[in-house]
């Protein structure tokens, strides 16, 4: 019976190892999946960042030039120049729009999970 116990022992030994590198593995996996998140959303944050800057150009810049360049066919020139920033405005807004995830790191969830069902079942067949 003794050798039993110690077999038993064992055995939940081995799978708490099991269990603490399959959560090392985990933190891991979580880490490289944020920062993957996180680099994603700095360029998606830089473009809609650079839109903006663009857009206040536009008005800063454009606008005077308009007000002062008023006289016949000069006007025309400076339409031309604030219908280009806001179109590469809007170009850079949707872009980052586009590219911005906001999302928890699914690959570990499901990992999770997993792991926790397989860890449930190694600990109820060593405990037979």
């Amino acid at each position: 019976m003794d050798g039993r116990n110690a077999s038993s022992r064992e055995l939940t030994a081995e799978v708490v190892q099991d269990v603490q590198r399959l959560v090392d593995l985990e933190v891991k996996l979580a880490r490289r999946e944020l920062k993957e998140l996180a680099i994603t959303n700095a360029i998606a944050a830089a473009c809609l960042g650079a839109a903006a800057m663009l857009a206040i150009l536009t008005l800063f810049v454009a606008l005077p030039v308009l007000v002062v360049e008023a006289v016949p066919w000069h006007w025309q020139a400076a339409l031309v120049w604030v219908v280009a920033y806001l179109a590469i405005a809007g170009f850079l807004y949707l872009l980052g729009r586009s590219r911005l995830r906001l999302q928890l790191p699914q690959r570990t969830l499901d990992s999770l999970k997993e792991n926790k069902e397989w860890a449930i079942r190694q600990l109820r067949s060593t405990s037979r």
